[in-house]
């Protein structure tokens, strides 16, 4: 098995894309940035150089990954969601220093999300459409707003088990699911 890409994509020499992943038209995939396998890129997709993308992972159009962000597997990332990776942008800033950004396993992040740099979304965690995430995300929490705030917890499949300040004791047991998820 081999991985498909757009004839109007770009993939650079030098970037790693895993087998069974398709890269839709428009697409731009940098010298050393690593795609897992199974993963879908839409149209009008960025990724940068040094971006770490884990298996099975789904990217909507027009989303920007920038050198220092590491994604895990089956994470989700939303329409137009925006990676940062410097805390003082300037246009003549040559001191420019990449701050890293990590998105652990199965986390969603909604559509026109902004994700400001040096923060961490837990592992299935979730990012409601619109937010822009300041501080690190605990896993199974769900987060919206501007800056992005606590709003309940989520299990695997995304569906709201508490909006307690602390976690439930088994984000997994759901009682839509009704059984914890795999």
């Amino acid at each position: 098995m081999t991985w498909l890409a757009d004839p109007s994509a770009i993939v650079e020499d030098g970037a790693v894309v895993g087998d069974g992943t398709r890269i839709w038209h428009h697409a731009h995939v940098r010298s050393g940035a690593r795609i897992g396998a199974g993963c879908s890129l839409g149209k009008n997709v960025y990724v940068d150089a040094g971006v770490r993308l884990g298996d099975g992972v789904k990217v909507q159009n027009n989303v920007s990954i920038y050198r220092g962000v590491d994604i895990g597997d089956e994470v989700f990332l939303g329409p137009s969601c925006v990676f940062t990776n410097d805390l003082l942008p300037r246009a003549g800033n040559d001191d420019f220093r990449v701050v890293p950004t990590t998105v652990r396993r199965g986390a969603s992040i909604g559509a026109n999300v902004t994700i400001v740099c040096g923060t961490t979304l837990g592992e299935w965690s979730m990012v409601a459409a619109g937010s822009v995430v300041t501080r690190d995300v605990a896993p199974h929490q769900l987060v919206l707003g501007n800056p992005a705030r606590h709003h309940g917890w989520v299990c695997r499949r995304g569906h709201v088990v508490s909006r307690a300040a602390e976690p439930p004791p088994d984000p997994d047991r759901c009682p839509a699911c009704e059984e914890p998820a795999p």
